[in-house]
């Protein structure tokens, strides 16, 4: 893996949140709905995984209860973070190991490659069960696979 590869990645990771999202929207499905608590998830632990990476404590909760506009403020304000902290990377640095605490107070060391891996896939499993939930209301799920964001020409 490079810092190009990434950067399409947390690209495509972006993109797909936004259409999940939009997904619901079109859905009409209560706030209150567990696809909106996975999408308010989505943008918790994406944060909660840069913070990781920064050095910082958590600045939100891994399950944040947010409104749409929320989550979508909240995903917007991560891709830029994601693109500042790419920038900010040297290629040997994906090579480099952080130590961290879990959510359930357990401490582990990975590499900075395989967290933003994490990261970065983390959101495919989860947009799945948004497109499962969205389908099981009567509604269209979005379709968020990679291939369909390199065919609309949403990754660099």
């Amino acid at each position: 893996m490079n810092l190009d590869t990434f950067r399409r990645l947390f690209a495509y990771d972006a993109w797909g949140n936004l259409a999940a999202l939009e997904s619901i929207r079109l859905a009409t499905l209560a706030p209150s709905s567990r696809a909106c608590a996975l999408l308010g998830h989505l943008a918790g632990a994406g944060q909660l995984w840069l913070d990781r990476l920064q050095g910082r404590p958590a600045s939100t909760e891994v399950w944040p209860a947010l409104s749409l506009d929320q989550c979508e403020a909240a995903f917007r304000d991560l891709d830029a973070a994601w693109k500042a902290y790419l920038d900010g990377l040297k290629p040997n640095d994906l090579a480099r190991e952080i130590a961290y605490t879990n959510t359930k107070g357990e401490r582990w060391q990975n590499t900075i490659g395989d967290v933003m891996m994490h990261a970065a896939l983390h959101g495919t499993y989860h947009r799945g069960q948004i497109a499962m939930l969205v389908r099981e209301s009567g509604n269209v799920p979005a379709y968020t696979d990679f291939i369909e964001a390199t065919r609309r020409g949403f990754l660099p």
